[in-house]
């Protein structure tokens, strides 16, 4: 099963997968869907409407990778749950940092429900 991130030359790019409306904004680990893909599990408070969500999304990525906002960009999924997203900078840093920021978190290793 392969994790939810790969290096690229400038950076990294994730999988994630974003529910919107949650208590708090948050990375909450790792789940796996039902065709076995590994996605970064993200909650935002805010809801998903007029690109508020993507928009939170962006922000706490740049803060949990400690990486300015305009080195987060949302390369797919702009209208859906499962997104995919660059992180520019050192892509060892980055992947160091992902790892860490999974780890022992609440859901990592959950199954994400079918919708």
């Amino acid at each position: 099963m392969a994790e939810p991130w790969r290096a690229t030359d400038t950076g990294i790019e994730l999988a994630v997968r974003v529910t919107p409306r949650a208590g708090a904004d948050r990375i909450a680990g790792t789940v796996e869907d039902a065709a076995g893909r590994r996605w970064l599990a993200v909650r935002v408070a805010v809801p998903a409407e007029g690109g508020r969500a993507n928009a939170a999304l962006r922000r706490l990525l740049a803060r949990a990778f400690g990486v300015p906002a305009s080195a987060v960009e949302l390369a797919a999924g702009g209208g859906s749950r499962n997104k995919r997203v660059r992180v520019q900078g050192d892509p060892d840093t980055l992947l160091a940092r992902a790892v860490a920021l999974t780890k022992n978190a609440p859901g990592d290793g959950r199954k994400a429900r079918r919708r």
